[in-house]
């Protein structure tokens, strides 16, 4: 097996886990919300809604890196990298978009001692 076979099947592994940690996420959170909204919880889709959004920023940000290690070990072209600046840019703007919609705050802004970490 040669590094590029290497890298590549590291690569696939590494995606592979992202759509698992995306797919079990969702998973969990709609039994989790299922049970809560059998047992008539109030705060059944808001904590439905953050369980599968951070289940989504995790899987995103291991399929990053699954296209760095592909891109920068494999080909590291001028093209292939500028696919992946495009990728990385379009997940970041994902990333943040999930981020504001899970806390109601941007990555960068101090959390708020007041909201729960649910």
């Amino acid at each position: 097996m040669t590094f590029s076979d290497w890298v590549e099947s590291v690569g696939k592994i590494v995606d592979g886990a992202g759509v698992a940690l995306m797919i079990g996420g969702a998973v969990v959170a709609t039994t989790e919300a299922a049970w809560r909204a059998v047992t008539r919880d109030p705060n059944a889709y808001v904590l439905y809604r953050r369980r599968l959004g951070r289940s989504i920023l995790l899987g995103l940000e291991l399929l990053v890196a699954a296209d760095i290690i592909r891109t920068v070990a494999i080909t590291p072209t001028v093209r292939s990298i500028v696919v992946l600046g495009a990728i990385v840019l379009i997940r970041t703007f994902l990333s943040f978009s999930l981020e504001l919609e899970i806390t109601g705050k941007w990555p960068w802004q101090k959390a708020d001692a007041t909201t729960p970490n649910a």
